[in-house]
């Protein structure tokens, strides 16, 4: 590259951690959206969190990263979010715990609304762990089988593939293996599993096929800015 410029940098590491602490508060609220037909295994309506957009925006995030700068640090992007999303929740359990004053939100509301599920944070930390890292990982297999050619393919082969990992490892975890683990909650039914599943799974996969013109602008933006435009995806 021509000159250092660590601003476009900077903006997508502070892209990717803020949409990633989003997904998790916004996790808490369960979105119902309805389908103009019914579908095997969802039926009439599609339920996702409502964190699931800011989630998918992390996706973005790291493809733009790993194709601008790198694996390494695109992995070292990825653990440093997970370790974020600790910081957040030791942050947001002081707030609940501190002592509250009747002039602002009531106390056992802010609780129950922020407070996340033992089973919603372990099945979203470990899905976030294993799905993060294998889209950076993806990435650049698709990235080295290509010659470096066809950024959607692999834009939409990490995503898509890394998308599935995580609906399935998070819905497992949060709503069939913790609650027997941990005796907290009830386990839910396959169906609704199942249904939960490919549900969540299609919204990700129509965000995926949405975000590969974004991934496009993004990158080249950035190398034309760099001042590489020899660099800047032509396929």
């Amino acid at each position: 590259m021509a000159r250092s410029d660590h601003a476009p940098r900077l903006v997508l590491a502070a892209l990717f951690v803020t949409a990633l602490v989003v997904a998790q508060l916004l996790a808490v609220k369960i979105l119902a959206l309805p389908l103009p037909a019914a579908l095997p295994a969802v039926g009439g309506e599609i339920i996702v969190p409502a964190g699931v957009l800011a989630y998918a925006i992390t996706f973005v995030a790291t493809d733009c990263y790993a194709e601008l700068y790198g694996k390494r640090p695109a992995q070292l992007l990825v653990n440093v979010g997970f370790g974020m999303i600790f910081v957040m929740l030791g942050l947001l359990w002081l707030a609940i715990l501190a002592p509250g004053s009747p002039a602002g939100v009531d106390p056992d509301l802010f609780a129950q609304v922020l407070a996340p599920s033992t089973n919603v944070v372990l099945g979203g930390l470990l899905a976030y762990l294993v799905s993060q890292n294998w889209d950076v990982l993806a990435f650049h297999r698709i990235r080295e089988r290509t010659g470096g050619r066809l950024l959607w393919a692999r834009n939409l082969g990490s995503t898509a593939t890394s998308q599935a990992l995580d609906t399935v490892v998070f819905i497992l975890v949060a709503f069939s293996l913790a609650p027997s683990l941990l005796g907290i909650g009830m386990a839910l039914p396959g169906s609704e599993l199942a249904a939960l599943i490919v549900g969540q799974y299609l919204i990700k996969l129509l965000i995926a096929l949405a975000d590969t013109p974004v991934v496009y602008a993004v990158v080249g933006l950035v190398r034309s800015r760099e001042g590489d435009p020899a660099a800047t995806p032509a396929d």
